[in-house]
C-alpha cells in the first residue's frame, strides 16, 4: 500500500522524468500473480521481494527506451490492450456478479440480486444525474451494495470478524526479513514486466485519450515517465516487502465513468492508499467488500474500457494487415479464458505469458505488428493527366494505402481534397503542360504530398478573394483554390524553377 501510494503519486508529477502528468492509480499488478507465486513456491517471500526489486530496475530500463519504440504501439495495439483489459474484468466480474464459485457452480439469486442494486445504483447517477452527483457513483453503488448485501444475508461472516478483530491503528511490518535469488524464476518475473510495462502503455493512452478531445496518437514521453512510475513502485514493494506494481486498470475505466480525471486528485488518493497501511481495520474494511458488490463495480468499468479501447483501435483506417494483427491476438487472448487449462502445459519459465488473457494478446499484437509491417512501403507515387477525370484515381490512391498505413480517415479526407481541388485547378486553367507527379509520404506523425508537374505554378493565396473578385475576375477562381487547399493543409511550399513547378503539403498526423 505505501509502494502504491508512492508510485500513484510520481505517476501523476507534470514535466518531469518521472511521472506520465495524469490521474493514473498504482496497485498490484495481475501481470506479476504467476511469477510472485512460482517464485514463491521456488525459495519462499525472499525469493519473491529480491525477483520483484529486479522486475522493477527492468521495467525502469524499458521505460527509458520507450520513447524510441513509438512504432511498436500504434493505436490498434494500444486499444486492443485497452480493449483485452475490459475483458479482463468481465471474467473476474461476471461470477462474482452472479454469486458463481468454482465450489458451488452455481448461480445465487440473492448474489444476483445484491450485484443488481449495486450496479442500478452505479448508472443511475453516471446516466440520469447533473452537477456533482455524477462524481460519485461509485460511492453510492457501494453504500447500496454493502447495505443490501447485509439485508440479504450476502457477507463472508468469517472475513466481517476479522475486520471487526483488526486494529484500528498498526504499524506494517515486513513479512520476512532478507533476500534470496534464484536464476531459474528469473525469466518469468521479466515475462511479467514487459506485460505490465505493455498494459501501462494501454492504461495511459486511455488516460490521454480521455483528457484530451484533439487526441490524435500516444504521446510516448508521458508514457515512458508514467511507466518509471510504476517501475519505482515495484522495485520500493520488492524493498518493502510486497508484489510488482502497475497501473490500475478498472480506476482508469472510473476516471472515464465519473470525470473525474484531474491529476491533483493523484495527491490525496495517494496518501490515503499509504495511510491504510497504518489502518488496519479501515483496510480490512475495504479489503471485505461483498464478491457481488465488487462484481457490480468490475462489471460497471469493463464497459467503459471495452468501449474505450475500441474506439481507439478504430480511430486508424484498418487493412487487411491490421485486421490480421488485432484480430489473431484477440482470438488467442481470449482462449485464455474461454478453454481453461489450455496451456497448463507451458514451461514455468513463460507460463507468465499465459497466465492471462492480457498478457498473451499484448504480447502476440506487439510481435505481428512488427511482422505484419515488412513489406509496407510508406512512399507511393501516382501519375495524373491535366484534363482527364482523375478524381477518383486521387480517392482510390489515397485510400487504399491510408489503410495500409493506417492513417486516421480525417487526414487522408483532408489530403484527397486538397489533391483533388489541385489537379481540378491546374487543368481548368491550363498551368499543366503534362501529367501531375504525386509522390506520398507517410509516417505515424506526418502525411506528405510533393506534386511536380511542368507548367505555371497555380496561386496559393494566403487570403480568401472577395466576392467582387470572384464576379469580375476569372483568376480569381484559381486564388479561392489556392486559398482552400492552404486551408485543408497544415504547411504548404510552392515554388517555381524553369517551368518546373513543385508544391509540397503537409499534414499533421
Amino acid at each position: 500500500m505505501i509502494a502504491s501510494g508512492i508510485a500513484t503519486i510520481l505517476q501523476s508529477l507534470h514535466k518531469t522524468p518521472v511521472g506520465s502528468g495524469y490521474f493514473c492509480p498504482v496497485s498490484g499488478g495481475p501481470a506479476y500473480t504467476s511469477a510472485s507465486i512460482l517464485a514463491g513456491q521456488t525459495g519462499g517471500l525472499r525469493l519473491v521481494f529480491l525477483m520483484t526489486l529486479l522486475s522493477g530496475v527492468f521495467e525502469a530500463l524499458l521505460a527509458k527506451i520507450l520513447p524510441r519504440l513509438r512504432s511498436l504501439f500504434p493505436p490498434e495495439v494500444t486499444g486492443l490492450v485497452v480493449t483485452m483489459v475490459g475483458l479482463e474484468l468481465v471474467v473476474l466480474g461476471c461470477p462474482r456478479f452472479l454469486g458463481y464459485q468454482g465450489t458451488a457452480p452455481s448461480v445465487d439469486p440473492w448474489a444476483t440480486l445484491v450485484a443488481t442494486i449495486a450496479l442500478a445504483a452505479m448508472i443511475g447517477p453516471t446516466v440520469w444525474a447533473t452537477g456533482r452527483v455524477r462524481l460519485y457513483p461509485l460511492l453510492i453503488g457501494l453504500a447500496a451494495g454493502y447495505a443490501s448485501a447485509f439485508v440479504f444475508g450476502v457477507v463472508d461472516m468469517a472475513q466481517l470478524r476479522e475486520t471487526l478483530g483488526a486494529p484500528m491503528v498498526g504499524v506494517p511490518y515486513r513479512a520476512q526479513p532478507g533476500w534470496a535469488f534464484d536464476i531459474v524464476v528469473l525469466p518469468a518475473f521479466l515475462i511479467a514486466s514487459l506485460a505490465s510495462t505493455l498494459k501501462s502503455v494501454g492504461d495511459l493512452t486511455l488516460c490521454q485519450k480521455i483528457n484530451d478531445a484533439d487526441w490524435k496518437r500516444t504521446d510516448m514521453q508521458s508514457v515512458s515517465g508514467g511507466v518509471l512510475a510504476g517501475a519505482i513502485g515495484t522495485g520500493l514493494a520488492g524493498i518493502l516487502g510486497g508484489i510488482g506494481q502497475s497501473t490500475f486498470s478498472s480506476n482508469v475505466g472510473l476516471s472515464l465513468a465519473t470525470g473525474a480525471t484531474s491529476r491533483s486528485i493523484a495527491i490525496p488518493c495517494g496518501i490515503l492508499m499509504a495511510l491504510l497501511a497504518f489502518l488496519p481495520k479501515l483496510a480490512a474494511f475495504v479489503a471485505a467488500m461483498p464478491d457481488p458488490v465488487m462484481g457490480a463495480v468490475l462489471v460497471y468499468v469493463a464497459c467503459y474500457m471495452i468501449l474505450a479501447g475500441i474506439q481507439v483501435i478504430t480511430s486508424r483506417m484498418l487493412d487487411a494487415r491490421r485486421t490480421f494483427v488485432v484480430g489473431i491476438a484477440l482470438i488467442f487472448g481470449l482462449s485464455v479464458d474461454m478453454i481453461p487449462g489450455l496451456y497448463r502445459d507451458v514451461p514455468g519459465a513463460i507460463r507468465p505469458l499465459f497466465a492471462s488473457s492480457l498478457a498473451i494478446s499484448t504480447v502476440l499484437v506487439v510481435l505481428l505488428n512488427l511482422l505484419f509491417r515488412i513489406g509496407i512501403t510508406q512512399r507511393q507515387v501516382l501519375l495524373l493527366a491535366p484534363g482527364s477525370d482523375g478524381s477518383q484515381a486521387i480517392v482510390d490512391f489515397m485510400e487504399s494505402h491510408g489503410s495500409t498505413w493506417g492513417a486516421r480517415p480525417d487526414v487522408i479526407q483532408r489530403a484527397t481534397a486538397a489533391l483533388n481541388e489541385l489537379l481540378e485547378t491546374v487543368t481548368a486553367h491550363t498551368f499543366a503542360r503534362g501529367p501531375l507527379e504525386v509522390a506520398v509520404s507517410f509516417d505515424e506523425f506526418n502525411l506528405d504530398a510533393d506534386i511536380r508537374y511542368d507548367g505555371k505554378l497555380m496561386p496559393f493565396s494566403a487570403m480568401r478573394p472577395s466576392d467582387a473578385d470572384l464576379l469580375d475576375d476569372e483568376s480569381a477562381l484559381a486564388a479561392l483554390s489556392g486559398f482552400l487547399i492552404r486551408q485543408y493543409a497544415d504547411r504548404l511550399e510552392a515554388e517555381e524553377s524553369r517551368g518546373r513547378c513543385r508544391v509540397r503539403l503537409h499534414f499533421d498526423h
